[in-house]
Order: C-alpha cells, then structure tokens, then sequence
C-alpha cells in the first residue's frame, strides 16, 4: 500500500486552481487527500512513489505550476498566499500589520522572512503586498460599483489620495485614466512580482 506523499506548490493562488489540480489527479488515478492554495497531499495505492510524482507533476507542468523544492521557496509561497488571501474579503481591516501576521501565521521571526522574501523575489514583501491591493483596486474599477473613496476604504487606505498615489506609481497612470481607457490590462496574482 503506498503512502501519502505532500507536496508545496508554486503559483497555485487561486481556488478555481484547486478544482481543476483535483479533477486532473483522479482522472490519471491520483487521490487527492488534502488540497489548499499551495500544498497538496496525494495517495495512489495502485502506483509507485516515482509514478505518482511524475503523475504529480505532469498534472503541475501543464496548468503552469512548479513543485516548490526547498523549505524557503515554500516559506516565500506561503507568505504569498497569506497576503493574497487577506483580499478575499473586503473591507480589508487589518487588524494587525503585516510583518506580525506574518511572523505569527509563520512562526518565525519577520526580518528572517522578510530577508528571505526579498532575496527571493527582488523585491519586498511591503511592495508585493501594494501590487496585490492594485491589482484588487484595478478589479473593482473595472466592476464600475465603486467610488475611488469606497475602493480606498475597501482596500483600508488612510485617503483615496494615498490609494491614488500607490496607484499611479504602480500602473503608471492614475485612476480616472484607467477607468476611462477601457483597454484594462490586469494581471494574474500568480504573475505578481
């Protein structure tokens, strides 16, 4: 009888992504025992280990995902996948900041994780964090329900002014132009860096 066998995924931000990882696995004979933004944990009795790794793997390679080799590679995804899941649900109201809802959720020490995030990712975990909100600002523009005031509140800005300016820097133009090009390029939190 063969035994489970987890594995840390990379990119994988998204639960459309969980759906289609799971159905793809049972199709080549793969039981999926447990599956959450960024790990996975797989059984297949009928197989050998090497099989349901390339099983695995295959499954990964085809919907852009990478196995995560290492346990920073796995600390980095899975400060990605904290931050990204604090957009899930808006208002944003972070109730704590987030060097300590890291350091908390990752028990470990943050300057570590934010040493290791930056060598990582060339760039830190406070500008990743303001890619993410633009991309959730650039989503509830284009949804045409909200004030730029109501998109700075959801998003737990201290003005609209100070989303304004995160906003031109990041996009490279400011809102009202965003809103009116109607040609909105938005990105994948997976391609976020």
């Amino acid at each position: 009888m063969s035994k489970s066998k987890e594995f840390w995924i990379k990119n994988m931000v998204c639960n459309r992504c969980l759906k289609v990882i799971n159905q793809e696995l049972q199709e080549l004979g793969v039981t999926v025992l447990s599956l959450e933004l960024g790990r996975l944990l797989v059984e297949a009795p009928k197989k050998t280990k090497n099989e349901i790794i390339d099983a695995v793997t295959t499954v990964l390679h085809a919907n852009d995902f990478e196995i995560v080799h290492s346990e920073e590679e796995m600390l980095v995804e899975r400060m990605k996948i904290i931050l990204i899941e604090q957009l899930q649900e808006l208002p944003l109201h972070i109730k704590v900041k987030t060097s300590e809802l890291l350091a908390s959720a990752l028990h470990r020490d943050y300057k570590t994780l934010s040493k290791l995030f930056s060598s990582k990712e060339k760039t830190t975990v406070e500008k990743y964090f303001i890619k993410l909100k633009i991309e959730k600002a650039k989503e509830l523009i284009q949804l045409k329900q909200h004030t730029f005031s109501d998109i700075g509140y959801l998003l737990d800005y201290s003005s609209v002014n100070h989303l304004s300016r995160q906003f031109k820097e990041v996009v490279g133009m400011s809102m009202t132009d965003y809103k009116n090009t109607g040609n909105w390029k938005r990105n994948f939190y997976d391609e976020i860096i």
